[in-house]
């Protein structure tokens, strides 16, 4: 921020902390080498007990450098003894490395308070007093200016001093929150997730959750979406999106790609004419194989069927026979009902829509999609459609919708070797963050390895909630993100405690480093009933034939081999009721169409109605 400068008198309070009893060599230390950026002390230290230890020069402390009417801030980062040798019973001479932050100064009006900023005018001189930063001069350092701000935990260095961000900017320029495993990344994201809803109510939020973890921390804000749940019909997807589930990761063949481009639009012309075999026409009505226009398996079957019993079609034969079997494959296997699971094709893009991103949100805007049960090869297709469907629906709302889309383990969908992962997955979320901004479409990257994400990704996230890592190349990564003059913090990245980060960008006033809030034990991320290290101690089996059941059949033990009736996508959070649980979908909520004589279990409608509109439609 802009602070006109002046020759202000320096502040009224006195700068003194100390008690008369203690030694000025001990507590003051003085400047004997300063450069643009860093500063080195010469103070002295003792091995008595006779001062308080938390005046004493340590790494990782805020100190304050008097120059009458400023005072420069700066950041140890360094303590050393000259020599290396110690003499008990007496001072030692040390020196103090301190890295400059800012500088803080005075307000003209009386009783106002003090104002920081990142620039230095006044740098200090040699011979300077430098002691422990004053609490009134550290709010100052973090203070938002004016910004709104919530309140995510406390200052490492100061536990009385709350850490604000400012929210708005955290969430509309992206965030990343980095850490290794077990350091707290998802309470962490919880707690944020929980200041953001209640800071913006009408915001929502798409959390991507491949360990099925987030949705018991947020019970009374989320409705879960799993395999068993989950209604995303295939003609949503694009051609790419399709085409990775039909070859399931594996490398497309490019004839077969061909084929499907030819004939999907003519099978979402055949839905759109009631099933008579028309022409596609030109213009603006004209559709392809990327319009999100419903269309039938049997259709685009039957399709295939005719081109292959054409008689100057021999050259194409395989590659057709080849993409039925494929088709039909993907359509008989139980892990892909989510696709397939409507036994009537109908035209369910508002309510596919609405129950993922939560329009409306009946006071539930998150929706925590639990990926653990999808087959893994489609994943990335399965993401792609979600944040593909996120940006576009903030766009075409003209920034009325504002949502959130939170990447778990983000280092899966936007790896840093472009040959690696998917690339509609990974374009679909690096728009999100170049221009999803302007439309109010945000992104949140929460990984353990940064070292492995797509950089591009990274670089546009403007606030970085930086956790304990230990990694060289994560941490250099981390390093070149920083922007501002206080890359020496960090250092304390490998020795960071649990709860503890170090956040810096447009979202903080300066880098600072801070703890986050305690959550209640219930709220904690995964604190499901299968996480419970006790279990193992109550005497009960482990049921083999119910794993078995869902290794075979992909779904929850309860549910009974035999198809069903499509199911609700999203329902409300129960902490005491997880995925898997007896009593975790109730019977009463899962029918939405029941099976009639019209319909067919192999690909939507009985041959007999190919002609007709399906009823709703």
């Amino acid at each position: 921020m802009f602070v006109e400068r002046g020759n202000r008198p320096g502040e009224v309070t006195s700068q003194e902390r100390r008690d008369a009893q203690q030694s000025d060599l001990r507590i003051l230390g003085h400047v004997v080498r300063c450069d643009g950026a860093r500063a080195v002390l010469s103070s002295y230290a003792g091995d008595d007990d006779t001062d308080d230890p938390a005046e004493r020069w340590t790494v990782g402390r805020m100190i304050s450098i008097n120059m009458g009417s400023t005072r420069t801030v700066g950041l140890v980062y360094g303590v050393g003894k000259p020599g290396h040798d110690w003499r008990r019973g007496e001072l030692n001479a040390i020196e103090v490395e301190v890295e400059l932050v800012g500088e803080v100064q005075d307000s003209a009006q009386p009783g106002a308070r003090p104002v920081f900023d990142r620039g230095i005018t006044r740098y200090p001189h040699v011979g300077a007093h430098a002691h422990r930063i004053r609490a009134r001069d550290l709010e100052a350092v973090y203070d938002l200016a004016g910004r709104r701000g919530v309140t995510i935990g406390h200052l490492s260095q100061d536990d009385g001093i709350s850490a604000n961000i400012a929210i708005e900017d955290t969430l509309s320029r992206h965030f990343a929150v980095v850490g290794s495993t077990g350091v707290g990344k998802s309470t962490a994201v919880s707690l944020l997730m929980r200041k953001a809803i209640a800071a913006c109510p009408d915001l929502r939020i798409l959390i991507l959750d491949p360990h099925n973890e987030f949705a018991a921390s947020l019970p009374e804000h989320s409705v879960r979406i799993d395999s068993s749940s989950l209604d995303l019909p295939f003609w949503m997807f694009r051609l790419e999106e399709f085409a990775e589930v039909l070859f399931r990761g594996r490398q497309a063949i490019p004839e077969e790609v061909d084929l499907l481009r030819d004939l999907v639009p003519v099978a979402r012309q055949m839905y759109r004419n009631g099933g008579s075999s028309a022409f596609t026409r030109r213009g603006s009505d004209t559709l392809t194989a990327d319009t999100p226009v419903p269309y039938r398996i049997a259709d685009l079957l039957k399709l295939i069927d005719e081109r292959i019993g054409l008689l100057d079609g021999k050259a194409e034969r395989p590659a057709l026979k080849s993409l039925k079997a494929r088709i039909e494959q993907a359509f008989a296997d139980p892990r892909y009902r989510f696709m397939f699971n409507s036994h009537l094709i109908e035209d369910t893009i508002h309510q596919t829509i609405g129950n993922i991103f939560r329009v409306p949100h009946g006071g539930r805007p998150v929706t925590c999609f639990e990926m653990a049960g999808l087959p893994s090869e489609v994943v990335n297709a399965v993401c792609s459609v979600l944040a593909r469907l996120a940006f576009e629906l903030a766009q075409w709302s003209e920034g009325r919708l504002k949502l959130l889309v939170m990447c778990e383990e983000a280092h899966r969908y936007m790896p840093a070797d472009s040959r690696q992962g998917f690339a509609p997955t990974r374009e679909a979320l690096a728009r999100i963050a170049k221009e999803g901004r302007k439309y109010g479409c945000f992104l949140g990257i929460v990984t353990q390895r940064p070292g492995e994400l797509d950089p591009t990704i990274l670089s546009q996230c403007s606030t970085v909630f930086a956790m304990r890592l230990s990694n060289e190349q994560d941490k250099a990564i981390i390093r070149s993100a920083i922007a501002d003059s206080s890359a020496s913090t960090l250092s304390f990245l490998s020795s960071m405690g649990q709860r503890e980060a170090i956040a810096f960008g447009e979202g903080v006033a300066t880098t600072m480093r801070l703890k986050f809030e305690k959550l209640d034990r219930s709220l904690l991320p995964g604190q499901q009933k299968g996480d419970d290290p006790t279990a193992c101690l109550n005497g009960r089996e482990v049921d083999l034939a119910s794993i078995v059941n869902r290794l075979r059949n992909g779904m929850a033990p309860q549910q009974a081999p035999q198809p069903e009736p499509s199911m609700v996508m999203a329902e409300p959070v129960d902490r005491t009721s997880q995925p898997g649980d007896p009593d975790y979908r109730r019977a009463s909520s899962l029918l939405r169409r029941s099976v009639t004589d019209e319909t067919d279990q192999r690909y939507g409608l009985k041959p007999s109605s190919f002609g007709m509109k399906p009823h709703g439609a």
